[in-house]
């Protein structure tokens, strides 16, 4: 029986990043009520998967949120709601958001696992972000978060900012490694048409750095990480050995069941049924109080949809996907496929499952790609390279 994820969005911050698209309101004035309409979806969700293992808070920005009601939350989670022993709690916080004491407390009320919004160690990155912290209470959160006890923690750094020197982004690689931070989650800047950032992009205002460049900026980070003892074990992520791995997110990629619960929370029961909740804090809250679910909408995978999926999460990571998930596919065209990749060393078979190489995983979303095509037409593609 596969373990299910919960996760549960806090739609709160007390500024908008203009680069940010995850829906939250820069306000807490319906705090109170969010919280009492997320124990009622809570309730109403009572049963439905057997057994959890992880619980990961984001946002938003979940550490807008005093430890008490975290606590509150958490609680909830766990008397609701069937958790296996050894059990990940996972939380997203702002550097300008803790000290010493909060996190002390955030422990003291269940998470075990800390995710530092950190983004930059360089100020003028960080004001191109739009970030409330500075360098300084980037480097006081990792040290605060060692001394809060918790051994199980990772940043959030962003590559590809126009502004961003190389020897910007080599320092905060550096003093990430510096500190033994055990995981490290490396983001290209992509930036939507609806945020700031995005507008400004689509007007000519601002420049994003080409493929070329950040493809060499990722190249380097990789080289530079594994160096210093980190695994890449997905496209954006490192870690220090397979303990300090996301066990939460690797449900996401690993075709995995999840729940989540609050505004635009998306949901999978691991087989083909997708939902995902309404974006919108009111509707969301109007929704629970009338006890009814606040489901935006649904939808049920067919086989070929299920094979993509599987394809383009598996491949992202360096377990790979089944070959068994790729079903879809008539076997002569898959053999010739899989033996294609693993001739230009894009990948391996091991254990019945299609690998990416450290050159595949360069690739990403396109070796997905290229493979799907497999399903629908002769393979009489052109040549794929990094």
């Amino acid at each position: 029986m596969k373990k299910a994820g919960l996760y549960i969005h806090i739609p709160f911050c007390h500024s908008k990043c203009p680069y940010c698209d995850f829906y939250s309101l820069p306000s807490l004035t319906l705090k109170e009520e969010f919280l009492a309409a997320l124990k009622v979806e809570m309730e109403l969700y009572r049963g439905i998967f057997p057994l959890f293992n992880t619980l990961y808070i984001g946002g938003g920005t979940p550490s807008v949120l005093p430890p008490a009601e975290i606590g509150e939350i958490v609680n909830t989670a766990m008397n609701l709601f069937s958790f296996s022993s050894r059990h990940e709690v996972t939380m997203e916080v702002n550097p300008a958001d803790i000290d010493l004491n909060y996190l002390r407390e955030l422990k003291a009320a269940g998470v075990n696992r800390i995710s530092l919004g950190v983004q930059s160690f360089d100020d003028s990155v960080l004001r191109f972000l739009g970030r409330r912290h500075n360098s300084l209470q980037a480097l006081k959160a990792v040290e605060v978060t060692r001394k809060a006890g918790f051994s199980n923690f990772g940043l959030d750094l962003i590559y590809g900012v126009p502004i961003q020197q190389f020897s910007s982004w080599e320092e905060s690689l550096s003093l990430a490694v510096h500190f033994q931070v055990p995981h490290l989650s490396c983001y290209q800047l992509s930036l939507s048409r609806e945020t700031p950032l995005g507008r400004s992009v689509a007007r000519g205002e601002i420049i994003l750095p080409g493929q070329e460049e950040t493809a060499k900026l990722m190249a380097f980070t990789t080289a530079y990480l594994e160096a210093a003892g980190y695994e890449r074990y997905e496209v954006s992520n490192f870690a220090k050995g397979e303990a300090f791995r996301s066990r939460h997110n690797r449900k996401y990629w690993e075709d995995e069941p999840y729940l989540g619960l609050g505004p635009s929370a998306h949901s999978f029961d691991g087989s083909k049924k997708r939902w995902w909740n309404n974006d919108s804090v009111t509707l969301y809250i109007k929704s629970l109080r009338e006890k009814k679910l606040p489901l935006a909408d649904e939808e049920i995978l067919n086989e070929k949809e299920r094979m993509l999926e599987c394809l383009f999460l598996g491949l992202r990571t360096k377990r790979g996907v089944s070959l068994k998930k790729l079903g879809g596919i008539p076997p002569e065209r898959r053999n010739e496929a899989v033996n294609y990749l693993t001739k230009e060393g894009l990948a391996t078979i091991k254990k019945g499952r299609l690998r990416p190489t450290a050159k595949g995983l360069a690739l990403a979303d396109g070796l997905a790609v290229w493979i799907s095509t497999f399903a629908e037409s002769p393979p009489s593609l052109g040549r794929l390279t990094p």
